[in-house]
C-alpha cells in the first residue's frame, strides 16, 4: 500500500459519446476484436479542458500550470452490462513536446489501493526530464477515486489498516470495528461495491487507451499500482509497451492480508530509525541508544493502551497509533525521519499526561486516519482490496496469527496480520486474477520496503523471465523512482522509458 503525504496510503465536466461513427484506427480495430457493446466507450471523443475546479483546487492549478489538460472519460459501470449504469474516470494529460519520437500514451498509477493520480504527469514529468517530451503523461483517478465517480461509505476514520492492540479485548474491538466499517459500505455503496475491483480498473485503463487512439500503452506503476499493471497484462495481453513496476507485488501474494509479508521489515525499519534518533539525541532527546529510543516508543504504546492520548482535539488510541509508525517508516531519507522523532517528542509528552497540540505532518495523519476526513479514500482502499479478495477465514484466525508472530514482531504484528473489513465483505463478483504471462518490463524494488518486500519483486522477476530487476541495497524505502532522490535508479529508468531497451541483466544501484 502507497498512502499519499506522509502516510502515503490523497468531478465536473462531461465526456462526448460517439456511437459507432468516427472511430479512431485503434477504437475501430477494438470494435471489430473487441468484447461486444464497448465500441461507443472505445471510440468515444475526449472533451478536454482546464484542470482546475476551484479556488482551493491546489491539485488543479499545478496541473493548469504545467500545461496539462483534464477530461472526464464514460466506462461502464458493469462490464458485465456494458448497455447499463455508466460512470466516469477522470484523467489528466501532458502532451508529448518532442513530436517527432513520440512513444505514445505512458499512463501513471501512485497506488494505494484508492490513491489519486491525477498530478501524477506533473511530478513524473519532473524526474523524465527530457524523456517526458517523448510521451503523452496520463494521470488517471482509478474508478470512485478522487475526481472520478466518487463512493464513500460515510466512516468516522480514515483507514481499515489498524492495529489489533496489546490484547484479546483490544483485538474484540477491532473485530468489531472492521465489521461496522464493512457493514457501512454495504448500506451506502453496496450497489457498487460487486464493480470495484482491480479487474474493472484495469479494464477503464483500456477503454483509456481506446480513446486515445492508442493500440499499446506504456505504464508506470507505483506499490499497489504494480498489481494494477500484471492484472493489465493478463486482461489485455500485447497491449503494453514500456512498463515500469515500483514496489513490485508478488500477485499470489496478494490477499486481504497483503501487509503480513511486510512484518520483519517494518521492525527492522523500526530498529534503524531508533538507531538514527539515538544518534541525534541532543535534537530529540527520545534516549541516546536504539534500545532507550525504543524503549521511549513502548512507553508511548503502553499509555496509549492504557488510556488513549490527548493531542490537541485527538485521541490516540492502541489502534491507530501505531499506524502513525507504520507511516512513518516507509522511507529512510532524513527529512522522514526527522518527521517521525518530532512526533514522537509530541506523542511522549502526551503519554505523560501533558497538554500538547499536534504539529502540522502530526495533524495531518491524525485527522486522515482518527476522523471523517479520510473517510472516501479509506473507503475505497477498502472496497477494491475486499473487492479483490475477500475470503472468510475466521476471526479466530487472526488472532493466533497475531500471537504466533508477537513476540518477534511486538510492533508490527498486530498491524500486519490484524483482520480486516474483507472478514465481512461479501464475496468478490470474480475470481482472482492469475497472471501467467511473461512481459517485458522493468521492476524496481529497494531490498528494505516496508510495504512491498523484496522477496515479492523477486518472486516477479522469476516469473516474468524477460524483465529486469533494478534493486537498491540497504534502503528501507517504499517507492524509489522519483522518490528517493537515487541518481543511478532514475537514471536506469529514464534509459528504459528513452529507449524501450531492458538492461541486458539485472541492476543494482548503490542507496
Amino acid at each position: 500500500m502507497r498512502m499519499n503525504s506522509y502516510i502515503r496510503a490523497a468531478v465536473s465536466g462531461v465526456a462526448i459519446l460517439t456511437v459507432g461513427a468516427g472511430l479512431s484506427p485503434a477504437a475501430a480495430a477494438d470494435e471489430a476484436t473487441g468484447p461486444p457493446g464497448l465500441a461507443r466507450y472505445h471510440g468515444q471523443s475526449v472533451d478536454w479542458h482546464d484542470c482546475t475546479v476551484g479556488p482551493d483546487d491546489t491539485t488543479g492549478k499545478k496541473l493548469d500550470a504545467a500545461g496539462a489538460q483534464c477530461a472526464d472519460l464514460t466506462v461502464p459501470l458493469d462490464y458485465g452490462d456494458p448497455g447499463g449504469r455508466t460512470i466516469t474516470v477522470a484523467v489528466s494529460r501532458l502532451r508529448a513536446t518532442d513530436r517527432a519520437h513520440r512513444v505514445g500514451p505512458l499512463l501513471l498509477n501512485n497506488g494505494g489501493p484508492g490513491g489519486p493520480s491525477l498530478e501524477m504527469p506533473v511530478t513524473v514529468g519532473e524526474t523524465m526530464g527530457k524523456v517526458a517530451g517523448k510521451y503523452d503523461l496520463i494521470g488517471m483517478d482509478p474508478r470512485f477515486v478522487g475526481r472520478s465517480t466518487p463512493l464513500d461509505c460515510g466512516w468516522d476514520i480514515g483507514s481499515m489498516v489498524f492495529s489489533a492492540g496489546r490484547d484479546r479485548a483490544g483485538y474484540q474491538r477491532s473485530v468489531a470495528r472492521q465489521r461496522d466499517l464493512a457493514e457501512r459500505c454495504r448500506r451506502t455503496n453496496g450497489d457498487v461495491l460487486p464493480h470495484v475491483s482491480t479487474r474493472n480498473t484495469a479494464r477503464d485503463m483500456d477503454v483509456v487507451r481506446a480513446a486515445l487512439g492508442a493500440k499499446r500503452i506504456s505504464y508506470l506503476g507505483y506499490s499497489y499500482g504494480s498489481y494494477l499493471g500484471e492484472v493489465y497484462t493478463e486482461l489485455f495481453p500485447g497491449r503494453t509497451d514500456r512498463m515500469v513496476l515500483d514496489g513490485v507485488i508478488d500477485p499470489a501474494r496478494y490477499s486481504q492480508t497483503l501487509l503480513a509479508d511486510a512484518t520483519g521489515a517494518n521492525e527492522r525499519a523500526l530498529r534503524a530509525w531508533a538507531a538514527w534518533t539515538a544518534a541525534r539525541d541532543d535534537t530529540y532527546g527520545l534516549g541516546a541508544t536504539t534500545g532507550a529510543v525504543l524503549a521511549t516508543v513502548r512507553h508511548i504504546h503502553e499509555a496509549a493502551a492504557d488510556k488513549p492520548l490527548r493531542v490537541g482535539d485527538f485521541r490516540v488510541d492502541e489502534h491507530s497509533l501505531p499506524v502513525v509508525y507504520f507511516g512513518g517508516l516507509g522511507g529512510d531519507r532524513d527529512e522522514n525521519r526527522a518527521v517521525l522523532a518530532t512526533m514522537t517528542r509530541t506523542l511522549e509528552r502526551a503519554a505523560d499526561r501533558e497538554h500538547v497540540e499536534p504539529g502540522p505532518e502530526l495533524s495531518e495523519v491524525l485527522t486522515y486516519l482518527t476522523t471523517e476526513a479520510g473517510s472516501h479514500q479509506g473507503s475505497v482502499q477498502a472496497a477494491i482490496l475486499c473487492g479483490d479478495v475477500a475470503t472468510r477465514r475466521g476471526t479466530d484466525s487472526y488472532w493466533r496469527d497475531i500471537q504466533a508472530a508477537r513476540d518477534k514482531a511486538p510492533f508490527a504484528a498486530p498491524l500486519t496480520y490484524n483482520i480486516s473489513a474483507c472478514e465481512f465483505w461479501d464475496a468478490p463478483a470474480e475470481k482472482p486474477t492469475v497472471v501467467d504471462n511473461d512481459v517485458p518490463a522493468l521492476l524496481v524494488n529497494a531490498t528494505g520496503d516496508t510495504r512491498t518486500t523484496y522477496s515479492g519483486a523477486r518472486r516477479m522477476r522469476d516469473q516474468w523471465s524477460k524483465s529486469r530487476l533494478l534493486t537498491l541495497p540497504g534502503a528501507n524505502q517504499h517507492g524509489v523512482y522519483g522518490d528517493y532522490g537515487n541518481a543511478c535508479t532514475d537514471r536506469r529508468v529514464n534509459a528504459y522509458l528513452a529507449t524501450g531497451k531492458l538492461p541486458e541483466r539485472d541492476v543494482t544501484c548503490r542507496a
